[in-house]
């Protein structure tokens, strides 16, 4: 075991055992080293108990022969004699310096990391989360301004190609942010998009720690950028074209993220570039026989059928449609969103550059607004809140607007990454959600709830009646029979019944068979019938609970008509 300090590599021998080098954290980082928690701590740390990060021996080892430390001296040279020439007034050799500056490439790492691009995109989770985190910083003294920049050309760049290859499948609206999940090359992409608050930054977080994650997954994020645009024949960096990029320079160049003065306008552009309608490549693309898997009976085959039917129809969950975001709601959210499966989308045009048309367009269907009312109101469209957006998604069809309508109490906002198993508490509102995707309608199971609650209520009413007719028909009917008598006798015989309970001789055996476990498979045993207990005590208080709060509410109706 090793522990990192701030020096660079050096030679320590403990207690004679085995040679431990300290390296630096930032090359660990880089390299994809994770620190090892040893089993005796305090051994290895020579019996101090100061919090220490530790290292395998091996793993600093093949440090030795990495190419960036000797770029890594170089910067420190450099930032030594900087600082001297700046404390001796010398400006021609501080300018020479900076015009001199070494620097270094990560390129081999990504490629020694990554041997595949398959590889690299299952590890893109993280990468794309702190890229999103960085992008939605303040300037500050806390991080480098071109870090921030960077990060938010290469997160555009990613949703970009999100819309054009639409790729996204979940969304959720969570209390850190919102989650989103696309489907790339097969591989499933989970990232976490703050929300867009001013924050300060807090003080016990180590900065320097997430800029050197941060510095490598950026180089990871354009390599990948500039792959996945290459399948889909797109320009890397993309190029808008646009009234306000015609004012502004014609060429990118290498600074195409930092060095231009005009990069907040062009940022802003590029991220308006949603809006724009991307020409699809479906229509250009063969269809490929498709045979049976290997082992996979036909009721498999024709639930991925469907599977695939829904998939392909919620590409297009929104084409046809064309919506308007008021100024309060999350615009490049449900911008990205709405993109993505086809619709339109435009705002105000004080509000930000890159609408396509007014609020007075008399084509709009849908009208997204976060207010209790709107002072002027159009009858061909549609005034709904944010989450339907993202509900409509997540089920994969167009949900009833009455539930979303302005001043509605909004339903619950179910995770599209739960998936209930047998046994579990499914809410009311996913099982409406599952039969509206099998195809019932809402007239017919709102119907089907009011005769649950009438037949109740016809049942305590028509009780006296029903038990009438039922003795009347209970009742035998008498007949004369003229029938001739035979001189044969018959005696009744008595008959034993055997009252053979399955149940029980079941639960017998299973007794026995309890009985006949050893004790390590009685006490796996023991512990899964406890969790199963334990599941089903679990959903019973879920389903009580929600008993509960319908029952109040019912309350609060009764008592706000009675006032009425």
């Amino acid at each position: 075991m090793t522990h990192c300090q701030n020096s660079f590599m050096h030679i320590y021998v403990n207690y004679g055992l085995t040679c431990c080098i300290f390296t630096p954290r930032r090359l660990c980082i880089l390299k994809g080293i994770y620190p090892h928690e040893p089993k005796h701590k305090k051994k290895v740390n020579k019996g101090s108990t100061a919090p220490r990060t530790f290292y395998l021996v091996k793993d600093i080892r093949f440090l030795l022969h990495e190419p960036i430390v000797n770029k890594f001296r170089e910067y420190k040279v450099f930032v030594r004699k900087l600082r001297k020439a700046y404390g001796k007034a010398e400006w021609s050799t501080v300018q020479h310096l900076r015009e001199n500056k070494p620097g270094y490439k990560l390129d081999h790492i990504v490629k020694e990391r990554y041997p595949t691009f398959i590889d690299a995109l299952r590890d893109l989770d993280d990468a794309l989360c702190m890229c999103f985190l960085f992008s939605t910083f303040a300037r500050t003294g806390k991080c480098h301004v071109q870090t921030i920049q960077l990060c938010r050309r290469l997160t555009v760049e990613w949703m970009n190609y999100i819309v054009t290859s639409r790729s996204l499948r979940k969304v959720f609206l969570s209390i850190r942010g919102i989650y989103y999940q696309a489907e790339v090359l097969g591989q499933p992409i989970t990232w976490l998009i703050p929300y867009q608050f001013a924050h300060d930054h807090p003080t016990d977080v180590d900065y320097r720690v997430m800029a050197t994650f941060t510095e490598f997954y950026t180089t990871l994020l354009g390599f990948i950028n500039f792959r996945l645009y290459q399948n889909l024949n797109l320009v890397y960096p993309p190029k808008l074209e646009s009234p306000t990029e015609e004012l502004m320079t014609s060429e990118y160049g290498e600074d195409y993220a930092m060095g231009s003065e005009s990069y907040l306008e062009r940022l802003s552009s590029l991220s308006a570039s949603i809006t724009h309608v991307i020409p699809s490549k479906e229509d250009d693309e063969v269809q490929l026989d498709e045979f049976p898997t290997e082992g996979e009976d036909a009721n498999q085959t024709e639930l991925r059928e469907k599977e695939k039917q829904q998939a392909e129809a919620q590409l297009k969950l929104f084409e046809g449609l064309k919506f308007f975001l008021n100024r309060e709601v999350p615009r490049e959210s449900l911008a990205f969103v709405i993109r993505c499966f086809g619709g339109l989308v435009s705002w105000d045009r004080s509000l930000c550059i890159g609408a396509t048309y007014e609020v007075t367009d008399e084509t709009i269907t849908h009208q997204i607004v976060d207010r209790p009312n709107v002072d002027k109101q159009y009858l061909n469209r549609y005034y709904i809140q944010p989450q339907w957006i993202y509900d409509s998604v997540n089920a994969r069809l167009l949900l009833p607007v009455e539930d979303y309508f302005l001043g509605v109490t909004l339903p619950p906002h179910l995770s599209p990454f739960v998936e209930e198993k047998e046994g579990d508490y499914i809410p009311p509102e996913k099982l409406k959600i599952m039969a509206l995707q099998r195809g019932e309608k809402p007239d017919e199971l709102n119907k089907e709830d009011s005769d649950d609650e009438s037949s109740s209520e016809e049942e305590a009413i028509d009780t006296d009646g029903n038990e009438a007719q039922e003795k009347n028909r209970r009742q035998p009917v008498h007949k004369e029979v003229n029938v001739k008598k035979l001189p044969v006798k018959v005696t009744a015989g008595k008959v034993r019944v055997q009252k053979v309970n399955v149940n029980q001789e079941k639960a017998e055996e299973k007794r026995l068979a309890i009985m006949m476990m050893k004790k390590r498979e009685k006490y796996l045993y023991d512990k899964i019938m406890f969790g199963k207990k334990r599941k089903v005590r679990e959903v019973n208080k879920l389903a009580a609970k929600r008993k509960a709060h319908e029952e109040t509410m019912k309350a609060i109706k009764k008592k706000k008509k009675s006032q009425k």
